[in-house]
């Protein structure tokens, strides 16, 4: 892409206040906390995309259909993000250009527009699953009619996104904000449900498939958890966050990434494993059959109580509207990287915004929308994957910072993974029985 077009395309910087905290830190100039703290903030915006509504729909029903059994798979899922996010943002910092531009400059033209054209898709799919899951969240705690709530949530979505042009600390301060809100409401839901805690550790790491069914939840959990859209979106907040001036700077900037990434994901893991926990604490015992988000939040309060449940609601709106943002933010990323062109926001907005508004025209049931966007993300993701493995494994793009072999296997099989499990959801969609799978 050219310099010119990529320079104009760039997104809000930071505020003059914290691009000095991270230039102090650099040169060695903070301690303590002041050296950590200015480099936080991309692994945090993107770890909304791993508490997003598709989480809290996969995440319902496989807490009560299989109780903990698939506590696993968010296990598993959570560690391939924590890899797949730390490459994508060692390809911002290392580079200076995000995914989307270095597909663009690589490959060649019908593969590029075809790799559009999927992570369009994937874009929408996510944007489903966050503009629904907020307006569940205020339909439900306020009593208006679903459209009402997507109004609500479209408009607070827009707001936030205008945080942008104050710089983007505001921003990213306020998704912050919002990732507490829901951390700390999943911290109470667990500590007011009756919970298991032998049978929690045994099924963490202990890998099962009830029966068929729970291959279709298993996808949609991974589906739900790596996040094509976000990592796209990591390299594009690092590209340009911070500029080192010599390789001992960069060695630096890539160091704190890896921890942030570490961290912010690691608390996205455990609010996912939360969300199973209070579902199989809350429903799999004696309401199994609990498969929507609107039923559950039914069916909590009598069980756990009206505060477990506005509790429940509260973080489910803060995780749609957050996401929306992200997912916002992400989707006008993806086309200015592939297509050289953004749109303004309001109409990015309105475009994603349409699937939503037709799922509920047309009475299709809201949390099923929910699941069935995340296996759509699923067949979307390895198309990322294999791009990021692909770049930061060739010395031509990264130089002397290219993986190692351990990362490279690694890589290699979460994406080949991946691919495998959405075969078999494919042969089993169309009632191919697969050796060795329960039936």
């Amino acid at each position: 892409m050219d310099e010119r077009v990529r320079d104009k395309l760039r997104p809000a910087t930071l505020t003059g206040r914290t691009s000095r905290a991270i230039r102090d830190a650099l040169e060695g100039r903070s301690h303590g906390i002041a050296l950590v703290l200015p480099f936080a903030g991309p692994a945090v915006v993107v770890s909304v995309a791993y508490m997003d509504p598709g989480n809290f729909a996969t995440n319902i029903q496989a807490g009560a259909h299989y109780g903990y059994a698939l506590l696993w798979v968010v296990l598993l899922a959570n560690l391939v993000a924590m890899l797949f996010q730390t490459l994508s943002a060692k390809l911002g910092i290392v580079t200076g250009c995000n995914l989307a531009e270095l597909c663009r400059d690589h490959f060649p033209a019908p593969l590029v527009y075809a790799m559009w054209v999927v992570s369009e898709i994937a874009a929408m799919a996510t944007d489903l699953a966050e503009f629904l899951g907020g307006a569940i969240g205020l339909a439900l705690l306020f009593h208006m009619p679903l459209l009402a709530g997507m109004i609500v949530t479209a408009i607070v979505t827009y707001v936030l996104l205008l945080f942008e042009k104050a710089g983007f600390r505001p921003l990213e301060l306020a998704i912050g904000a919002l990732v507490g809100i829901i951390g700390l409401s999943y911290l109470a839901e667990v500590l007011i449900a009756p919970v298991t805690w032998p049978a929690v550790f045994r099924h963490l790491v202990t890998p099962q498939l009830p029966d068929a069914g729970a291959i279709t939840i298993a996808v949609g959990i991974i589906g739900a958890t790596v996040m094509p859209h976000a990592l796209f979106l990591h390299s594009g907040l690092t590209q340009h966050r911070a500029t080192a001036s010599n390789e001992g700077e960069r060695v630096k900037l890539l160091r704190y990434s890896t921890i942030e990434v570490v961290i912010a994901l690691t608390l996205a893991g455990l609010i996912n494993m939360a969300m199973v926990i209070m579902a199989s604490s809350a429903f799999h015992a004696g309401h199994p059959e609990v498969a929507e988000i609107e039923a559950a939040y039914h069916t909590l309060a009598p069980l756990l109580g009206i505060g477990a449940a506005g509790i429940f609601l509260l973080s489910l709106i803060a995780s749609g509207i957050s996401s929306s943002v992200v997912g916002t933010m992400a989707g006008q990323m993806i086309m200015q990287g592939f297509v050289g062109f953004q749109i303004p926001l309001w109409v990015r907005r309105a475009i994603t915004m349409v699937p939503s508004f037709a799922v509920v025209a047309m009475g299709v049931n809201a949390t099923r929308a929910l699941v069935i966007s995340q296996v759509v993300l699923c067949f979307a993701l390895p198309v990322p994957m294999a791009a990021l493995v692909w770049f930061t494994c060739h010395g031509k793009v990264m130089g002397a910072y290219k993986n190692r072999l351990v990362m490279i296997v690694a890589g290699s099989a979460s994406a080949l993974a991946i691919l495998a499990l959405n075969v078999v959801l494919l042969l089993q969609t169309f009632g191919v029985s697969v050796p060795g799978l329960p039936a």
